[in-house]
């Protein structure tokens, strides 16, 4: 992390951070000072499941993000108050949440198959 002398984090201008997006969370965007991310689900239990994985992340990281939920998506937005702007716990944060519910590891020539491609089992509608 990066700490300023007096003790606060680092806070990013806007085009810092969306060049970071850019190269390491595409997905990702900048708007009114919160980087944000929608997760399209398959319906209600899995948007619970979203919900569910983000919330132990951000537990985990104590670092706490606003989330809108609807039926079928997610919307994950990131700000560090205390800084008032975007800053390292946010990109952090951010890219933990990407890996772990972006995974399938049916593509990582894992033992694991990933989600069947049936309407019966679909989780997440990956990029």
């Amino acid at each position: 992390m990066v700490w300023r002398e007096d003790g606060t984090e680092k806070s990013y201008s806007d085009d810092e951070v969306n060049k970071f997006l850019k190269s390491e969370l595409p997905h990702w965007y900048l708007e009114n000072g919160w980087i944000r991310r929608k997760y399209k689900t398959a319906g209600w239990k899995s948007t619970l499941m979203v919900v569910n994985t983000v919330g132990h992340l951000a537990e985990a990281g104590f670092h706490h993000p606003d989330m809108a939920i609807s039926y079928a998506f997610v919307i994950v937005k990131l700000t560090n108050h205390a800084a008032k702007g975007i800053t390292d716990k946010d990109f952090q944060l951010a890219k933990k949440i990407e890996e772990v519910i972006m995974w399938q590891p049916g593509k990582d020539g894992l033992a694991l198959p990933g989600t069947p491609n049936d309407a019966r089992f679909k989780y997440i509608k990956y990029d």
